[in-house]
């Protein structure tokens, strides 16, 4: 057996009920499920439609999510996150250079590298040798005047933290940025690489070994076997070329807004809603979130 999970923004729900009974009807679903009024909402199915494609190209128009999974096993015990531009709405290394004068050379890089049209460890040094001199502070500055939360990560790991779930951020940024926001929204670790400092001013290079691809699988790898669960039991979530590796071994690997070269790769997609779908994809309905006081 298989569910079918539609959803959309939160902000703008687009889920038009007899659009849903008519997919249900199409497809020989099940009983429908309202997870959100015309937010969410999901049905089983007996095997994966033929038209699965066809139908998600169709209803990409009307900013709706379409995306199918196997039944079995789909709630999960540990989430695996990127930070930026997924748990943060920013790219931190982007946001430093803005603050340091140098923010369009080191965007195009950035952008570059995320699309895999780079490798990720030569374009992370040239644009941390770019922030050369600059005084520690930047960092705090950056933190507290430029970065955002990403809608729904608050509720993501409130909901599954009280279920018992596992939560580690694992990201190609900075331990700077991956503490302060781990700590805040509660995930129980976090990876990065760390930006060097001297007498106050960044050196303009990170410790090594640089954490990039490999290293969010092996943070996979590592973590699910320390915990006794195996990576199916893993819902991993990211959009750059550089966490294709932990997307594709996880249980769920979630494309988020993602990059083209990220989401043609992926089968589960998330182009509309924010990271409550997470959720909807394991089957909790809005009125099982948790809501933390932030």
């Amino acid at each position: 057996m298989y569910v079918v999970t539609l959803n959309s923004d939160p902000l703008a729900p687009a889920l038009d009920a007899g659009m849903v009974e008519a997919m249900r009807t199409d497809w020989q679903g099940g009983e429908l499920r309202w997870l959100a009024e015309n937010e969410a909402a999901e049905f089983p199915v007996p095997a994966m439609p033929a038209d699965f494609r066809a139908v998600w190209e169709e209803i990409q128009a009307r900013r709706i999510d379409l995306n199918i999974q196997p039944a079995a096993g789909r709630r999960k015990k540990m989430l695996l996150a990127d930070m930026d531009s997924t748990m943060i709405r920013q790219e931190c290394i982007d946001e430093l250079a803005d603050e340091a004068g140098v923010g369009e050379r080191v965007k195009e890089i950035t952008a570059r590298a995320m699309n895999g049209e780079l490798g990720f460890e030569g374009a992370l040094t040239e644009r941390v040798g770019l922030l050369k001199g600059q005084p520690v502070g930047i960092i705090d500055k950056v933190l507290d005047d430029r970065i955002e939360l990403m809608p729904g990560g608050p509720e993501l790991l409130a909901t599954m933290k009280a279920q018992g779930a596992f939560c580690a951020l694992v990201s190609g940024g900075f331990t700077a940025f991956t503490g302060r926001v781990a700590e805040r929204l509660g995930f129980d670790e976090n990876r990065a690489n760390t930006l060097l400092e001297a007498d106050g001013l960044l050196t303009g290079d990170v410790a090594r070994p640089i954490l990039g691809r490999e290293a969010k699988v092996q943070a996979l790898e590592e973590i699910t076997a320390r915990l006794g669960i195996g990576e199916g039991d893993v819902i991993a979530v990211g959009d750059g070329a550089n966490d294709l590796g932990m997307l594709k071994r996880a249980g769920t690997g979630v494309a988020l807004h993602a990059k083209p070269v990220v989401a043609a790769e992926c089968e589960v997609r998330v182009n509309f809603g924010d990271l409550t779908a997470l959720l909807y994809l394991q089957g909790y309905a809005r009125d099982a979130f948790v809501y933390p006081d932030l």
